[in-house]
């Protein structure tokens, strides 16, 4: 599947998740839940450090945010949109919560369940299998993870940027 216009601006908002997350000294990560006209229903950036939380991950926090805000915890209709391609964890709770679409920046080839190591995603055994758009804004993403990772190995506790 190939990004459309409103892919692209959910990963730019993602990134602004992960800036913050960044700030916070946490991983840079983020996620959005936008609702079926496109409006914001949901944010998350990875707080586990903050939270001592192993299921904060950015998805798992927006996936929740738009649940409260809907009543519901059936997205669909919806897309979740992140910087970086889910792990197994937060593709799962894309998949139980009915997203429509699932969009993502930076491969993850440690972690990735939307098609790098698994694809859970798209397991034709599920019951709902969302479309997957990856590597939307890949380069940016990527560099973000790649800088805050770089000042973890040089010693810089404050991050990158």
């Amino acid at each position: 599947m190939h990004a459309r216009p409103e892919d692209v601006a959910a990963v730019r908002r993602s990134l602004d998740e992960a800036r913050l997350a960044l700030a916070d000294d946490e991983v840079p990560i983020g996620a959005v839940v936008l609702g079926p006209d496109g409006v914001v229903l949901g944010l998350g950036r990875n707080e586990r450090e903050r939270t001592q939380d192993p299921t904060a991950h950015a998805e798992v926090e927006a996936l929740r945010a738009a649940a409260s805000r809907l009543g519901r915890w059936r997205l669909d209709g919806c897309v979740l949109a992140v910087s970086l391609e889910p792990c197994p964890m937060c593709a799962g709770a894309a998949w139980l919560s009915r997203v429509d679409r699932v969009v993502f920046g930076a491969w993850n080839s440690e972690y990735g369940a939307a098609g790098s190591l698994w694809d859970v995603l798209r397991d034709r055994r599920l019951n709902h299998r969302p479309e997957v758009v990856g590597g939307v804004l890949a380069d940016e993403c990527s560099e973000l993870l790649s800088g805050f990772f770089a000042s973890r190995r040089a010693g810089d506790p404050g991050g990158a940027g």
